[in-house]
């Protein structure tokens, strides 16, 4: 579904605040895979994201997803097939616009409805947005004319997540989106996450700091420093694998210690 060829980003290049944040990286991602992603702070998993998205264009390497090469599509296009949730619950949606509306802003950037081409949503449409609220078990439902801005962290979390998901995105990219929740509304939207990429075969990458919750959740474990992929644990490895193993390995790769109180502690 994804494969990253020895991509490559240097930003400020040739000045004193050159940063060579991603280096040579290759990945490559089956259908219906669910990689955890965990690193210090300026490994380059934001940025890994941000090159997938197309915030910026790589300076080498090739982008490729479900057998289209996208690495010089606009960040726009790329958004129709991507799915992308940050940790701050206040980006990814518009927080004047209506529960409905941001819904519907939402289904038709995707442009498989029918009526997307009118930029329109229909009755059918609309009972929808109604089901899918419900499943949420926040009664948003019966909130749908109500401004996003007037939700809670994690209500406006997990109707991005809805939005992001509502129609199945090619790949889905979470960037720590349950660290900024408090722990019992990050469980649930966490819950949310792992069954809706579950049931819809959803291949994803999700960023954590949580080093059990790298190895508990989905198939494939990946640690980056300086830039790089310096570990992806997958199979029966990752099965017996601890937390403490997890870090020997980084060690062993990355030639020094996981250096993040954040991660450590969690």
């Amino acid at each position: 579904m994804l494969t990253l060829k020895t991509i490559s980003k240097t930003f400020y290049p040739g000045t004193v605040n050159e940063k060579k944040a991603l280096d040579r990286v290759s990945l490559e991602l089956a259908d219906g895979d669910f990689a955890t992603i965990v690193g210090s702070n300026g490994a380059g998993k934001s940025t890994l994201f941000n090159a997938i998205t197309g915030s910026f264009y790589v300076d080498e390497g090739r982008i490729i997803l479900a057998g289209e090469d996208i690495t010089y599509r606009k960040e726009h296009i790329r958004s129709k097939e991507i799915g992308h949730l940050f940790q701050d619950p206040m980006k990814g949606s518009a927080p004047h616009m209506s529960i409905e509306e941001n819904m519907t802003l939402a289904y038709l950037r995707a442009a498989t409805s029918t009526h997307a081409y009118f930029s329109r949503i229909s009755k059918k449409d609309k009972r929808m947005f109604r089901e899918q609220l419900a499943l949420l078990n926040m009664g948003l439902e019966d909130r749908m004319k109500q401004p996003v801005g007037l939700l809670s962290g994690g209500q406006r979390q997990a109707l991005t997540l809805l939005m992001a998901t509502m129609v199945t995105p090619k790949i889905l990219l979470l960037d720590e989106h349950t660290a900024a929740l408090d722990p019992a509304t990050a469980k649930k939207v966490l819950d949310l996450t792992r069954s809706i990429v579950a049931e819809r075969g959803i291949t994803c990458l999700m960023v954590t700091h949580n080093m059990q919750q790298a190895l508990d959740l989905g198939n494939r474990t990946l640690m980056m420093d300086g830039g790089r992929i310096v570990l992806d644990i997958q199979g029966t490895e990752r099965e017996e694998m601890t937390v403490d193993d997890l870090l020997a390995g980084f060690r062993a790769q990355a030639g020094e210690n996981l250096d993040n109180d954040r991660i450590l502690l969690s």
